[in-house]
């Protein structure tokens, strides 16, 4: 099957600043994929492209094989909700309903009606009175019920509780087994995703620097805990992204799978080992392009 998503070389400036720089990616259908990185790292610098909200400095951008630039055929099937939404000030909550229902070809009315029940959203509210959590769920309501080919999410959740998130990835795994679509997911809250990721792309600084299956990336790093000497002789010939120091003991976080054979030295210096959070995991890869850039500065 095509990939419904083709990014090559992207790249967008601003005056002499870089946002995104030399990004190529491609997305498959019907694959819930992680968008992730720091904030400021131009992951919504990248949507705004793939949405036709942005025009790129150079590269290309093809969804469903065509520039979605005044495309609106394309166009109608992709539903961006991002967290800075705006809305006309006289829009109540089934306006934007209204509204979306015109937009979207799939656009499943009962299924948004229900969800407005599930988030406890008041239809007539007018949306400038609603507060930063109901904002946020409106916009997930929109996304879900527009079924739309390609779904995109940037930090759709800001302000909404645990439980209200929660109910957000039950909502979205369900509707997705019964509905197939390509859905991204741009969000800081890595672990609360990860079980529902199946591919991760991470950007860091404008630049690509990961593109894997989220299945190979868990596991891929570990720690290893216990004296600094033996936790050194243990690290010797392995690549280490992260070191502390707390009392007598240190902390190494080390990238590769943990063999048997690494228990088995591990057991034998008497050295704890812990499987590494893909949160974890992305906290250190772009922390450490943080600290290798002071250095060189």
């Amino acid at each position: 099957m095509s990939n419904i998503l083709e990014v090559q070389r992207l790249t967008k400036s601003y005056g002499g600043a870089t946002a995104v720089n030399e990004v190529s990616f491609a997305l498959e259908p019907e694959k819930i994929y992680g968008l992730l990185g720091r904030n400021g790292a131009g992951k919504t610098t990248i949507m705004h492209m793939i949405t036709a909200q942005l025009f790129p400095t150079r590269g290309e951008v093809k969804v469903f094989g065509e520039n979605p630039y005044e495309n609106e055929r394309i166009l109608s099937r992709i539903c961006f909700i991002k967290e800075s939404q705006k809305y006309p000030d006289t829009y109540r909550v089934v306006d934007v309903l209204e509204a979306a229902a015109a937009f979207y070809p799939n656009w499943d009315r009962d299924y948004a009606y229900a969800l407005l029940e599930d988030f406890r959203l008041p239809p007539k509210r007018n949306m400038k009175k609603l507060s930063r959590g109901m904002l946020s769920a409106v916009g997930i309501v929109v996304g879900l019920a527009s079924r739309a080919p390609l779904t995109i999410f940037d930090e759709p959740y800001l302000g909404l509780d645990a439980v209200s998130r929660s109910l957000f990835y039950d909502r979205l795994i369900e509707d997705y087994g019964e509905h197939p679509r390509t859905v991204i997911l741009s969000t800081h809250l890595i672990d609360e995703v990860s079980q529902l990721l199946e591919h991760v792309l991470v950007i860091d600084e404008g630049k690509l620097i990961m593109n894997e299956d989220a299945d190979a990336l868990r596991g891929r790093a570990f720690t290893v805990v216990g004296t600094s000497s033996k936790v050194d002789a243990y690290t010797a010939e392995k690549e280490v992204i992260n070191r502390s120091m707390f009392g007598g003991l240190a902390s190494a976080t080390i990238v590769g799978d943990m063999t048997v054979n690494d228990k088995k030295q591990a057991e034998a210096l008497g050295l704890e080992l812990a499987t590494v959070s893909l949160q974890q995991l992305i906290v250190y890869l772009t922390r450490g392009n943080l600290e290798r850039k002071a250095v060189e500065v």
